[in-house]
């Protein structure tokens, strides 16, 4: 595929509207993105966050050893699991409390 039908495939995937919806942890259901031939990160909002050295060193460990013992199916990413964690996160929103990341982060440990 050359440059340029690249380039115009991913703009028309990033100028498709998105909506909000709420992500059931439970019972995941397959995309329409998973039964095409479009790639998975060209139905995803590119989001840029700050992590600390220690987060993204052992982010990159765990995304290893995960692919280490995997038999199979989809590439696990650094991505991957923060959208995991991003989802864990939204789940427990009803107990999420404070003004601090320390304090936001003790609202949702046990």
């Amino acid at each position: 595929m050359s440059k340029k039908r690249l380039a115009a495939l991913v703009k028309s995937e990033a100028d498709k509207p998105t909506t909000a919806q709420k992500t059931d942890l439970q019972t995941p259901k397959q995309l329409e993105s998973e039964t095409t031939d479009i790639p998975k990160y060209l139905t995803l909002v590119r989001k840029e966050t700050r992590l600390r050295e220690d987060q993204l060193d052992e982010l990159t460990r765990l995304t290893r050893r995960l692919n280490r013992a995997r038999n199979g199916g989809e590439r696990l990413t650094e991505n991957t699991l923060i959208r995991v964690a991003v989802d864990l996160l939204l789940s427990q929103s009803e107990a999420l409390s404070g003004n601090t990341e320390h304090e936001l982060r003790d609202s949702v440990s046990s």
